[in-house]
């Protein structure tokens, strides 16, 4: 499923336009990625998941075109979505 996809089922679901479903899920996405960005930043939805960064540490690779040849690659924060259970149930249901 892509964006359109998902927007388009919203729409269906909710009974808004897809124009306020897609502004609604902008904001979504514009409010998590705010509130990750700060320090500590967490987004729980109990019964659906969280949302998160991670820290990676600085460590050392292979560049895969030339294999000899070692790479340093920096430290970085990664986002991170971590299922709740109550959505991992509904999912793995038969």
């Amino acid at each position: 499923m892509n964006k359109a996809e998902l927007v388009a089922a919203m729409a269906a679901k909710t009974g808004l336009t897809k124009k306020d479903t897609e502004a609604t899920l902008a904001a979504f996405v514009e409010t998590v990625e705010k509130e990750l960005k700060k320090k500590d930043g967490k987004v729980q939805l109990i019964g659906f998941g969280t949302f998160e960064i991670r820290s990676r540490k600085a460590r050392t690779g292979r560049n895969p075109q030339k294999p000899g040849e070692v790479v340093k690659i920096p430290a970085s924060k990664a986002p991170v979505f971590k299922a709740g259970k109550a959505f991992k149930d509904a999912v793995n249901k038969k």
